[in-house]
């Protein structure tokens, strides 16, 4: 049964829009199967830009069926201004096109407010979270007093659910964090608001996906942030709240493994990451400078979500390999490159050192990190502008050398080589 499923390789941001777009044009249905509004993917079509935060980004395929599954939690105020930002582009989003998962959570303002205030008691500990509440919801999931799409299809369930919700929330504002309560009566009004937009959606993902699968359909599972991010297999505790790697998309949207085809890494040509946490390649000055960009077009190092900038850095094959096996990733997508250009010579980690002894993966985990330093290999850059090529044959003898480079210390090969922001800017390979 042929999914499809992308995963990042890094620390989120990796362009994973970008090819599940790219990807999403011979798929059937696309399912985003996990985290929340914290993570975004940006795509770009002609002279529209889309920045989607939950729906999946290969809906802006007209005719891509769209699932949301379980393993994402949702704000239903986000949900709904995108459901209009791409009705508005022209592109249907109704409740025979888009389905969301009865057993998906909801993220409330409650959410929020915890999160904001957690965060601020950390101090100078803080994880730097996105204070979209993603934290909280999980949090609530895991303790069994989540609230769940399923409860929007019946008022009288959903506001004794959601004032207990409110309730408690206040409780922990008030005596844990000092802070002012919520006022409880206009937010349920404003949920049961919600609950009358969204109730047209909320559908039994799980078996509309198995069944599509069973059809033959071609089904992309997009997912969000990255594998360093994964609660269990990132940079604990500078993690997400959920599972981002491929076994997490058999968990959020509710299928068993047959019927996994392929697991397509994402990876950039360069690292990045946004927040606190290790990140043994990181540079900075005119080197970071010129992998961040300025700000000033869409694709520079600044966070969909956030706006923040990245933190940059010379691409980690020691955390890639590392990602290729937690994920069993079967090929890569390699995305921008054309950043590259312009560089004299260009660096990969292809090993870590500490102790005298030298790391091709790192032991333990990527937790702990601090202590290793990167082993750089160092190549030759490229000065040509690169985002004409369409051919592995037009690309600069360096950039291809850099590229079967990294095939070679991954033994994993490169299938697509994005070499700039717009759908035609890939070079895709046998």
């Amino acid at each position: 049964m042929p999914l499809d499923i992308i995963v990042g390789t890094q620390w989120g941001d990796e362009g994973k829009g970008r090819i599940v777009d790219l990807l999403a044009a011979e798929a059937d249905a696309v399912a985003r199967y996990s985290g929340g509004d914290n993570a975004g993917h940006t795509v770009t079509v002609g002279d529209q830009i889309f920045k989607l935060h939950l729906i999946p980004s290969g809906v802006v395929h007209p005719h891509a069926q769209a699932f949301i599954g379980n393993g994402v939690v949702i704000n239903p105020a986000t949900l709904l201004s995108e459901i209009e930002q791409i009705q508005q582009a022209g592109i249907e989003v109704h409740p025979q096109r888009l389905f969301i998962s009865y057993a998906a959570h909801l993220i409330t303002a409650g959410h929020l407010a915890l999160d904001r205030a957690q965060e601020a008691a950390r101090g100078k500990a803080k994880i730097g979270t996105t204070l979209r509440g993603i934290g909280p919801a999980y949090t609530d999931k895991v303790a069994r007093r989540g609230l769940r799409l399923e409860l929007m299809r019946d008022e009288k369930r959903f506001v004794a659910a959601l004032r207990e919700h409110f309730e408690t929330v206040n409780q922990l504002l008030q005596r844990l964090y000092q802070e002012e309560a919520l006022d409880v009566e206009p937010l349920i009004t404003e949920y049961v608001g919600y609950a009358q937009a969204i109730k047209p959606y909320i559908a039994d993902v799980s078996a509309l996906i198995a069944e599509a699968l069973a059809g033959g359909k071609r089904v992309l599972a997009e997912g969000a942030q990255g594998t360093l991010l994964d609660l269990d297999h990132g940079t604990y505790p500078f993690v997400t709240s959920s599972y981002p790697t491929a076994p997490g998309a058999l968990l959020g949207l509710g299928l068993g493994a047959a019927c996994v085809d392929r697991v397509i890494g994402v990876t950039k040509a360069f690292q990045t990451r946004v927040g606190a946490g290790p990140f043994p390649t990181e540079v900075f000055d005119q080197t970071a400078n010129h992998l961040r960009g300025s700000g000033a077009n869409p694709w520079d190092e600044f966070g969909t979500t956030t706006g923040r900038p990245r933190r940059v850095g010379w691409l980690d094959l020691v955390l890639l390999r590392y990602a290729i096996r937690v994920n069993g990733i079967s090929e890569l997508a390699l995305t921008k490159l054309d950043i590259l250009s312009g560089f004299n010579e260009i660096k990969l980690c292809v090993a870590y050192q500490a102790d005298d002894h030298s790391y091709q993966i790192p032991p333990f985990g990527p937790t702990e990190l601090d202590s290793f330093k990167p082993v750089y290999q160092v190549l030759a850059g490229w000065k040509e502008e690169i985002r004409s090529c369409r051919r592995w044959e037009d690309l600069p003898l360096n950039a291809r050398q850099y590229i079967r480079t990294i095939e070679e210390a991954c033994q994993v090969p490169i299938k697509r080589i994005s070499v700039g922001p717009e759908r035609k800017d890939v070079i895709v390979l046998a």
